[in-house]
């Protein structure tokens, strides 16, 4: 998921910021612009706190951080979508995904007439998006929208037109909730869309559907709500109507674990989650890290970074426009990072503090 320019000011703040003169260590990663904000915010904090270490993420996407790290020339990668089994493959199996914040896609519209949160079911959204509803006015849209005067204008569809975590997110729940998206589209950072407009990145979308009545797109939830697009409230799993916020984001998270085995590599999909307070389209975004890695100074302070970012770092989360992690996840993600090792040997011992 692209990030939005969410509290522009601290961000520019934060990337102007000058790492410590005397920091001994360096750590870099690349990936992923979603979570980028947050990044460099916890960055900043820690280098403050703990000058021998110096910690760099480059905003580059999902995609390129994936390479990046794969070729080894970062120390770890960010990314919004998991790695594919290929990619995993071709390392060796090398990587560890830990997620770090949550992020949420909204369904956007422009109908300036409509003054409330238009409600939406997973089979209305999908057929939306394949083309098989065309007007406002239909009744599969009507009869969950009681009271609600809606035109009987064209929808139009606006889409990403660029590869993004944000189309994989949207595409993964479509495919789960919809058996006919599942079959003709599928799911991806990029796909084939049967119907509608392409733009890039969230603000090509966003700038699509503003401009055009009668639109209706998806974009990142942060985004909408630093630009205040409307957002509709989607039917979940639990056969109630959630609002998108940072507090649904989260019991997406927490009603999917029930489902996760504690051992898991963190690669799976939580979209469409058990919960009655759970949001519908939600993911995590994650930091790729290697099992085994050959410096054991770098290591050692690569996971205890992480592991603050983990703990106190999420603290941080809210008032950044992100949703946290639920706490009872730290136990997994303590067992991943105890895994990493030098030499046959974990670093957690000297790590952790």
């Amino acid at each position: 998921m692209q990030k939005s320019p969410l509290i522009a000011l601290a961000a520019v703040l934060t990337l102007a910021a000058s790492p410590p003169a005397a920091a001994q260590v360096k750590l870099t990663g690349a990936g992923a612009t979603f979570p980028n904000i947050i990044y460099q915010d916890w960055i900043i904090a820690y280098n403050r706190a703990h000058p021998d270490v110096q910690l760099n993420y480059q905003s580059i996407g999902s995609g390129g951080g994936i390479r990046q790290f794969s070729d080894g020339t970062v120390d770890f990668g960010g990314s919004d979508a998991p790695m594919s089994d290929s990619a995993i493959a071709a390392i060796g199996g090398n990587v560890l995904h830990i997620p770090t914040v949550l992020g949420a896609v909204v369904v956007t519209y422009n109908l300036p007439e409509v003054k409330q949160p238009l409600r939406f079911t997973p089979d209305v959204v999908a057929d939306i998006f394949l083309g098989k509803i065309t007007k406002w006015s239909d009744a599969r849209i009507t009869s969950v929208n009681p009271g609600v005067k809606l035109p009987g204008q064209d929808i139009l569809v606006a889409h990403r037109s660029d590869g993004s975590g944000t189309s994989y997110i949207f595409t993964d729940y479509l495919s789960k909730v919809s058996p006919e998206w599942a079959q003709k589209v599928g799911k991806g950072t990029s796909v084939n869309w049967p119907v509608g407009l392409g733009g890039k990145g969230n603000e090509g979308v966003s700038a699509t559907v503003s401009q055009t009545p009668g639109a209706i797109g998806y974009i990142e939830l942060g985004y909408a709500v630093a630009n205040k697009l409307p957002a509709a409230v989607l039917r979940n799993q639990a056969n109630v109507f959630v609002t998108p916020t940072l507090a649904s984001t989260t019991a997406a998270l927490a009603g999917a674990m029930k489902a996760m085995d504690p051992s898991t590599d963190f690669r799976v999909s939580i979209t469409n989650p058990a919960g009655k307070d759970a949001y519908p389209i939600a993911s995590m975004t994650y930091l790729l890290l290697h099992k085994t890695y050959g410096d054991a100074t770098k290591t050692r302070e690569l996971v205890k970074y992480v592991w603050w970012a983990e703990t106190q770092g999420q603290a941080r989360a809210e008032p950044l426009g992100y949703a946290p992690l639920p706490k009872a996840l730290q136990p997994w993600i303590e067992a991943r990072l105890k895994s990493i090792s030098v030499d046959g040997k974990s670093v957690w011992t000297t790590a952790a503090r």
